[in-house]
């Protein structure tokens, strides 16, 4: 059962984060926030990798990683050899995502969604478990 999420975001998702941290600890859940701590311009990966080494090292813990379009984070994010991050903008891709490739790591377009939407995507994301079966065999496919 996952009790800890890591979440991070550039500038772009820097608002969206903050709302989303705040719902996912009246969840009761257990929120690491590596940054960013404001809306001042930064890079996206300073904040990816360290979510996505997070999430490498313990398989009880999901990311969720934010920025404006979600390609950059979900880029970093999937260099590493541990991660299945996926970009998801609505509440149906964030199911399959976990259901059938067994994401780690939540990707969401700051510039495109709305935080109410946001929070339904990570609710789903959270609540959906990985069916495994002929998934399995797939997912084991991804690693180089």
């Amino acid at each position: 059962m996952i009790q800890k999420i890591v979440i991070g975001s550039d500038h772009a998702g820097y608002e969206m984060k903050e709302d989303i941290k705040i719902f996912l600890q009246n969840q009761g859940l257990d929120v690491s926030d590596f940054g960013t701590h404001s809306t001042e311009s930064v890079d996206y990966p300073d904040f990816a990798h360290p979510v996505a080494n997070a999430v490498e090292k313990d398989e009880t813990v999901l990311g969720i990683l934010i920025c404006g379009s979600a390609n950059g984070v979900a880029m970093t994010a999937n260099k590493h050899q541990g991660i299945r991050a996926a970009i998801c903008w609505n509440e149906e891709l964030a199911s399959l995502a976990r259901q059938h490739n067994n994401a780690n790591i939540l990707c969401l377009p700051a510039r495109f969604i709305k935080t109410e939407l946001a929070t339904k995507i990570v609710n789903q994301f959270l609540q959906v478990r990985f069916e495994g079966g002929r998934h399995e065999r797939r997912v084991d496919k991804i690693s180089c």
